[in-house]
């Protein structure tokens, strides 16, 4: 049988993305967000995740842009860390206790963590991804998120490098752990037609959206969240279980 997770990110970066994605939950079809613990607005974030407990919870790992929580120097973006990390530049250990210190920052909450993601999607890369999922073992976290896109336009560029993400995630599928397919991913920030990444669903689908309410940050990412936020309260799901 079919299956669809949906799930906001990029909830605690910004006061707006959190709303974006309650409002989606409450009037929409988002079934899930995941959090950044080294978000500006986390705190304001956990504190409305409390009254809204059907709103499942994920860690979005992140590893560049934002301000670490340990010792490590995060990279600007994925353009730069993963030259990096494939020179072998940055230290596997260091991810890891960041990325520790990230879901166990959220742990400390109460909040029930139930999968992991990450921003930019860099826990695709293999040493990442296996750390990863031995990190879900150690913290009893069920569900990682797989990238293994279907459907969507975009341009060459964007396509040639979802193209590459879908390849690793689809080495990394652990039917059971993870995910089979996502949708979304290929029109990040700029979803606005999701009937038609539907008919994609394929065992368990994950579509991956990015809504928020008046975002006044983050202008760099081009991202239109308000209009992703009203896409995702603009459609019914039929013949597919959530």
């Amino acid at each position: 049988m079919n299956r669809l997770i949906v799930t906001a990110d990029d909830v605690g970066l910004h006061r707006g993305m959190t709303e974006g994605a309650i409002r989606a939950h409450r009037e929409g079809i988002v079934t899930g967000c995941s959090i950044v613990a080294n978000g500006r607005a986390f705190d304001d974030a956990v504190a409305r995740l409390r009254d809204v407990p059907s709103l499942e919870v994920g860690v979005h790992l992140t590893l560049v842009e934002e301000q670490p929580l340990t010792t490590m120097k995060f990279p600007r973006s994925y353009r730069s860390f993963v030259p990096r990390y494939l020179a072998r530049m940055i230290s596997m250990a260091e991810i890891e206790a960041e990325c520790r210190a990230q879901i166990e920052k959220v742990l400390a909450t109460g909040l029930h963590v139930t999968q992991l993601n990450s921003h930019q999607h860099l826990h695709m890369l293999p040493r990442i991804f296996e750390m990863t999922m031995r990190l879900a073992d150690d913290y009893d976290i069920g569900y990682v998120r797989i990238v293994n896109d279907k459907g969507g336009r975009a341009g060459i560029a964007r396509r040639l490098a979802v193209a590459a993400l879908s390849r690793l995630g689809r080495a990394a599928r652990r039917p059971g752990r993870t995910n089979d397919t996502t949708i979304g991913v290929l029109e990040a920030g700029h979803l606005r037609n999701i009937a038609p990444l539907l008919e994609h669903v394929e065992g368990v689908t994950e579509l991956v959206t990015h809504p928020g309410v008046n975002v006044d940050e983050y202008e760099h990412w081009h991202y239109e969240w308000d209009a992703e936020t009203a896409a995702l309260l603009g459609v019914r799901l039929l013949g597919v279980r959530s």
